[in-house]
């Protein structure tokens, strides 16, 4: 049996499901798109359109993955990141995007007929629009039946980030998923990979040589954040209503510097 080599593994592994969700969720209709992993901060992934550009004036989307989260969060919840930004890139081929990072309407309607639910806060209640969105999924839906066939004992993402960052820790422990019936391969999958992932990375943790230590010397404070994505800084356990649409703000642990 021949041996993938690490980057040879990590990207057919993404391209194969890519591949599955662009026949099942969207119709074959999307153009192919170059997967990159990036680290940025405090997101799971994002869509860059025609990101890139090769010698003889080919272009190409961008769809990149963040490997910090790998490990931490359900794989559901990673795949839920790659058909989130695929339906962006729908939108860039197929529709009209809205301004900047804005997530209108055509953004959620494409993104709910393929079994995800837009959310402000990732669950239930949130609201469909926005600059900062996440998702959830729709049980029954297209999205979780078409997990149910790629996740199963065959497919993985074979490698991870041992040095999670604290948000995204707090991140997987948080994941709406986790308190949902989910179809039976996408909750075997899970569980038989995250406990192997977890040991490993407590392990990391424990030996000191951690890139994102889960203690700081930083002083911490929360963050706030609306559903309409305004974000402010203050002390634990305050109750703030947002003044622009009057819903309260949902806190979240961020690190000030010294």
């Amino acid at each position: 049996m021949t041996t993938l080599r690490p980057t040879q593994e990590t990207y057919a592994e993404l391209q194969h499901a890519y591949d599955s969700f662009n026949a099942e969720l969207f119709g074959g209709e999307l153009p192919e798109c170059l997967i990159t992993l990036q680290r940025e901060r405090l997101t799971y992934g994002y869509f860059s359109a025609e990101r890139f550009s090769n010698r003889e004036g080919r272009r190409t989307d961008e769809i990149a993955m963040n490997p910090v989260y790998f490990a931490v969060v359900p794989l559901v919840e990673i795949m839920q990141t790659l058909a989130h930004e695929m339906t962006h890139l729908w939108q860039f081929h197929h529709g009209t995007p809205g301004r900047g990072r804005y997530h209108n309407e055509e953004w959620a309607d494409k993104l709910e007929s393929i079994g995800l639910m837009p959310s402000s806060t990732g669950q239930p209640g949130g609201r469909r629009t926005g600059d900062r969105m996440s998702d959830y999924p729709i049980a029954g839906g297209l999205f979780l039946d078409t997990c149910d066939k790629l996740l199963t004992q065959d497919f993985r993402l074979s490698w991870y980030d041992r040095f999670p960052t604290y948000p995204a820790l707090l991140a997987g422990q948080q994941s709406y998923s986790l308190t949902m019936d989910l179809p039976e391969n996408v909750a075997t999958v899970a569980a038989n990979t995250g406990v192997d992932m977890a040991t490993d990375i407590a392990t990391a943790l424990s030996e000191g040589i951690s890139a994102y230590p889960l203690t700081s010397k930083k002083r911490d404070k929360t963050k706030y954040t609306c559903p309409c994505g305004v974000n402010v800084w203050g002390k634990p356990k305050l109750r703030i209503i947002c003044g622009n649409c009057g819903d309260p703000f949902l806190a979240s642990i961020c690190a000030e510097e010294e």
